[in-house]
């Protein structure tokens, strides 16, 4: 330290001996008096102009939206606002756009062309189904002929539509569908025809919907033009109460910033809260932000699988993992290959380091595995970023009619209502029903309006009449259901949350007050145009039935 204070100090003495001593490894001979005019020349402003530097551009983190679709389009920095051509994962179409997509198709491409990867293609029959309309029997009819000219590998069929149980192919709504078979993975980009595809991004996935015309090019071609969206970031923290659900978050958010607050923008929700939900309860957070306008959105942290829900990952051996009903969770590593990932060229290794990892640790049946998750995203761009205290939540509702009409449930306490649907790719999970039963199991009383329950696939279905109510002594949904006076389930399928023919299951034919936990309250959104619906989460919706007016679950649930 001395010597450096003496060759600051000492400007004459241009010699290099400070930087060097009898104990350093390095030796660098003195020679102060024939270099000393050469360094003040040296030191001096250069005359001629200076050239660029050749070592690149500097690079700045990339949001994860953006490493995602960086690596889809194998280019090592993305900015938002560029135009990219994306290499697509997988493409989903179902029975209200698939016959329009393949129209497309084949008038574009021959009708004799072959679409670009027929393992990478799904097709899921889930909205207009269990009716006897001609026209939407006939939709599912041509994604069948579609199907077998090309092959395709996952066709969830329908043909006997007396009894959904009797088709082991069909599965039920298209967005919780795709999770359960394995479709919904980390890194990867999934377009779908429809506009709640963005659920998907509770997987760490880009997934976003696509129009009709958009999803032919792709049919032909595995490609689409994507412009990269700016990111929005919302961090929740505070101790969820339990009152609340992901429901309650995202319309509060909705209300935040209204219907068109992330128009074509990316929603990143980080946060203690985030990190406590549970798979299902990031799905009913990622499935809405198309509600407010937002072209995708992600959950940052690793995906903890539920005891209620089975994802399988692609390892070499196709294998799957299956958390078992006791409630181990497991940390979705495959996460960690994108977010952590140096390069897009290290991906893959890393994926498969933690593939063998997964598999080995199923085979040892470990309990608790978890991966030690590493925020790498501080730096990132962020367009906005939002702060919610969770903990001095209440809970929510839309009113009529729209999703960004939020009040406080306690707040429209005196609004009558006529009926209670719970169901859709938002509101009919496992999960969902699970909290429902759980409203109607502390009341110990009968709904005073008709309550409709559509699980949103076969499997959801099979836990309601399976898996035992924590609390109850035993009991599961379906029992608590039928004590509790609602109807009995439905089959799975997105019934009235998209209106549909007439005959559509629950479907509001006459202007009615419904309390409903799907995504949309738009005019005729439910069936009749002049019908209002109030979105809630499972609690609001099932003390809403138990008292016939739009209610507070904390009456019940405290």
């Amino acid at each position: 330290m001395a010597s450096s204070s003496s060759f600051i100090a000492n400007k004459k003495d241009l010699g290099v001996s400070a930087f060097s001593s009898t104990s350093s490894p390095f030796s660098i001979p003195k020679c102060r008096k024939s270099i000393s005019k050469k360094i003040v020349s040296v030191m001096a402003p250069q005359q001629s102009e200076r050239k660029p530097a050749t070592t690149g551009s500097v690079k700045i983190a990339m949001t994860m939206t953006e490493k995602i679709l960086a690596r889809a389009s194998e280019k090592p920095q993305l900015s938002p606002g560029e135009n990219v051509w994306v290499n697509v994962d997988t493409l989903m179409t179902h029975d209200v756009c698939g016959p329009g997509s393949i129209g497309i198709f084949k008038r574009e491409f021959g009708d004799n062309a072959k679409v670009w990867d027929r393992e990478k293609i799904v097709i899921i029959p889930d909205h207009y189904i269990f009716t006897t309309d001609e026209r939407a029997n006939r939709n599912v009819d041509i994604l069948r002929d579609f199907c077998l000219e090309q092959n395709i590998k996952y066709f969830y069929d329908i043909k006997d539509l007396s009894n959904f149980k009797v088709n082991p192919d069909y599965k039920g709504v298209c967005h919780v569908a795709l999770a359960q078979e394995g479709h919904c993975r980390p890194g990867e980009v999934l377009l779908g025809t429809d506009s709640h595809t963005c659920t998907a991004g509770a997987f760490g996935q880009f997934a976003t919907g696509i129009g009709n015309t958009d999803a032919g090019f792709v049919l032909g071609t595995g490609k689409l033009l994507l412009k990269v969206p700016p990111t929005l970031r919302f961090v929740m923290d505070g101790e969820m109460p339990d009152y609340l659900l992901a429901k309650d978050l995202i319309l509060q958010i909705i209300g935040e910033i209204s219907v068109s607050g992330a128009t074509y923008k990316s929603m990143e929700f980080v946060g203690t809260t985030v990190e406590s939900l549970n798979m299902e309860e990031r799905m009913t957070l990622c499935s809405m932000v198309v509600e407010a306008g937002g072209r995708m959105g992600l959950s940052l942290l690793i995906a903890l699988l539920s005891s209620t829900l089975r994802i399988r990952h692609l390892c070499p051996m196709n294998q799957f993992i299956v958390i078992s009903k006791q409630g181990f969770q497991m940390c979705f590593g495959l996460m960690i290959a994108i977010l952590f990932s140096p390069s897009v060229y290290e991906i893959d290794r890393l994926r498969l380091l933690l593939y063998s990892l997964l598999v080995e640790t199923t085979r040892r049946e470990a309990v608790g595995f978890a991966l030690v998750v590493i925020y790498v995203f501080l730096a990132s761009r962020f367009l906005s970023e939002y702060r919610l205290d969770i903990s001095k939540l209440e809970p929510l509702v839309a009113k009529p009619h729209s999703p960004d009409n939020r009040a406080l449930a306690r707040e429209c306490k005196d609004v009558k209502i006529d009926r209670v649907y719970i169901g859709s790719c938002t509101g009919g999970k496992t999960e969902d029903f699970m909290a429902a039963a759980k409203v109607f199991l502390a009341s110990g009383k009968k709904v005073k309006v008709p309550t409709f329950l559509v699980p949103a696939t076969q499997k959801v279905w099979m836990d309601v009449y399976s898996l035992p109510v924590p609390g109850s002594g035993g009991k599961t949904c379906s029992q608590i259901f039928e004590e509790a006076g609602c109807d009995t389930p439905a089959s799975p399928t997105c019934g009235a949350c998209l209106g549909g023919p007439k005959d559509t299951y629950a479907r509001m034919n006459e202007p009615m007050v419904c309390v409903s936990t799907t995504n949309r309250n738009f005019p005729g959104r439910m069936g009749h145009k002049e019908g209002q619906i109030y979105l809630a989460s499972p609690y609001t919706a099932a003390a809403s039935a138990l008292t016939g007016y739009v209610t507070d679950p904390r009456e019940f649930l405290q």
